[in-house]
């Protein structure tokens, strides 16, 4: 028998696609419900994050840091700006281990240490991530990020603003207040313990 001249059942082509518009709608459930996870990207200020919490007198835990972004705010990607220290690679293998995304500038020696500043960097790279996230965790209490809170802020971007010590930090922030998190008075949960 030709091919050509084979027929079908009657209705068989009409029962697949009856199939394929009932798998569509549950496929485009699926779909909307993937779309609805909000995307929560965090820019975390490493200079101002780290000398402000040793200011506390107590030291950072970046591992419990990282599970109470994912944890309690959502952030599914995490930049950490980090200015670049020749021999601390393992450190930095491990902060990437933990989920982190490391971003890094390069040094300089001064007279009050090692600095590497990110403020540029930060800014930049949340304008270039910008149409891939839903909303932004600041991580800083440094006002030089005024006009990117702000910007976020106006745009409905800002989850978050995340000051490292609740005692100091920018005046310039104090509109934000309802959006503010406080590190330093979660020191019982994000202290380095070992």
């Amino acid at each position: 028998m030709n091919k050509q001249n084979e027929q079908k059942p009657a209705g068989s082509g009409q029962r697949r696609q009856n199939n394929r518009s009932r798998q569509r709608p549950q496929q485009q459930q699926q779909n909307l419900s993937q779309r609805k996870e909000e995307a929560v990207y965090a820019f975390i200020d490493s200079q101002n994050l780290n000398i402000s919490i040793q200011e506390k007198g107590w030291k950072l835990d970046w591992t419990e840091f990282r599970k109470y972004l994912g944890e309690k705010l959502g952030v599914t990607k995490a930049f950490l700006f980090i200015g670049y220290v020749p021999g601390n690679e393992t450190m930095y293998s491990i902060l990437q281990q933990q989920g982190y995304i490391l971003i890094f500038r390069p040094t300089v020696d001064s007279d009050s240490g090692v600095k590497g500043n990110i403020d540029v960097e930060l800014v930049l790279r949340a304008m270039i991530e910008y149409p891939n996230y839903d909303k932004a965790v600041i991580v800083t209490g440094d006002g030089d990020f005024h006009a990117l809170i702000d910007h976020l802020d106006s745009h409905g971007k800002l989850k978050t603003l995340m000051i490292p010590n609740k005692e100091r930090y920018s005046s310039l922030f104090k509109r934000f207040e309802s959006k503010m998190d406080f590190i330093s008075t979660k020191r019982r949960t994000l202290e380095y313990k070992r």
